[in-house]
């Protein structure tokens, strides 16, 4: 897979861009704050029509822009996809309804010249964004982790973001009708509906990220391994908001860090068990308000030699992590969907020292297209600048090498 040509417009610090995305490596080339990175995020954006930095997608829109009643962020892309040409565009929309009105905001998404429902597009075009401060995937809560598994789940993983844009929907009308009952009192069988949704759809992201896991730490492992000289042993333990492998009554649980296997489970096993732990907390999520079991509170940790990163690597051991897992999740994907997700690097070199640093442009060379955004040429050898174009960035306007060419 890869990008032919790009367009944006009032995207972030970009007014108007239009240009031919070569078939090769990019070297994005300024210095900070000239919208490199912006670039890169534009090119995820098509892919998870979701940003990586914002907090909110109308930050995405040009400032100027804002200013006005009607504010249009478009972002546009011609790409080939298993040998197939497509055209997909994002739309940004601000619409102001009156003076001292809240702006109202939509999103629509255009695949081929016909606009689609976001959930049935998401998965298209693929993508794999590599930051310095993915750190904080180990690091911060959990929240982040499975914010991770969300967005590579959602590009690979047909049905994917559906269900878990229904799981969500029924996860929010069930905490609403807990803290009702919890309030007023009623009826309790109210809440099987949306148990029957909360079971069917959380079930089928339970898997999704069972396989998902599995398949990348596989990858991982053996990267993290060549990466740290044949001396640490990377795992990633799931640790489920519902667990389906419960121990049986009157044993010890094992350790949090302890291997247990999903692999073997069904969707109608998981399905089963949930309800039926639904069911079993009833009276108890009825009195907190809340629901306290699911995949909304799944967890998942990364360990090296016995030791959670999260809580005890040290930085130089959390960066090779990533580097191993972000390597890892390019194989993933081009192993579920067939074909190389574009690949976005931004200061990453940076942040590693010689050795990672050869290993990782040595490994780019499999991938299709590769935007890599630097502000030190330096970092990179005279034989891998001359077989990349070079971009130059500043200011929200790029320029391309004179004599480039996209092939």
């Amino acid at each position: 897979m890869y990008l032919t040509h790009l367009s944006l417009t009032n995207f972030r610090s970009f007014v108007r861009l239009d240009v031919d995305v070569p078939r090769r490596i990019v070297l994005l080339v300024g210095e900070n704050a000239q919208g490199k990175t912006s670039l890169l995020e534009a090119i995820y954006a098509l892919a998870t029509f979701t940003s990586f930095h914002a907090h909110s997608d109308r930050q995405l829109i040009n400032f100027a822009a804002t200013q006005e009643s009607l504010a249009v962020s478009r972002l546009v892309a011609d790409y080939v996809r298993m040998g197939k040409k497509h055209h997909l565009e994002v739309r940004l929309i601000q619409e102001m309804n009156g003076a001292g009105s809240t702006a109202r905001f939509r999103k629509e998404v255009w695949l081929d010249g016909v606009k689609r429902p976001l959930n049935d597009v998401i998965g298209h075009f693929n993508a794999v964004i590599f930051l310095p401060q993915m750190s904080r995937i180990f690091e911060d809560g959990p929240e982040e982790r499975r914010r991770y598994l969300n967005l590579a789940l959602s590009q690979s993983t047909p049905g994917y973001a559906q269900a878990l844009s229904e799981y969500q929907q029924a996860l929010g009308q069930r905490n609403a009708l807990l803290k009702l009952l919890s309030e007023r009192g009623g009826d309790a069988d109210q809440l099987q509906y949306w148990d029957e949704v909360l079971v069917k759809r959380g079930a089928q992201i339970m898997l999704a990220r069972i396989g998902a896991i599995q398949g990348l730490e596989q990858l991982a492992r053996r990267i993290h391994h060549r990466l740290t000289h044949s001396e640490e042993v990377l795992r990633l333990v799931y640790q489920p908001g519902y667990e389906p492998c419960a121990h049986p009554e009157g044993q010890y649980a094992l350790p949090i860090t302890a291997p247990v296997d999903h692999s073997a489970l069904t969707l109608e096993e998981i399905q089963e068990g949930f309800l039926q732990r639904l069911k079993d907390r009833r009276r108890e999520e009825i009195e907190r308000g809340v629901t306290t079991t699911g995949p909304h509170r799944d967890e998942l940790r990364f360990i090296s030699n016995g030791i959670d990163l999260g809580e005890y690597g040290s930085r130089g051991q959390v960066r090779t992590a990533l580097l191993a897992l972000k390597m890892a999740e390019v194989l993933w994907m081009k192993e579920k969907t067939g074909d190389w997700p574009v690949l976005l690097l931004d200061e990453i070199l940076a942040e590693l020292d010689h050795t990672r640093r050869a290993d990782l442009l040595a490994a780019l060379v499999d991938c299709e297209q590769v935007l890599l955004t630097t502000t030190d040429l330096h970092l990179f050898t005279p034989d891998f600048i001359n077989q990349a174009a070079l971009w130059r960035v500043h200011g929200g306007i790029v320029k391309t090498e004179p004599g480039e060419s996209n092939h």
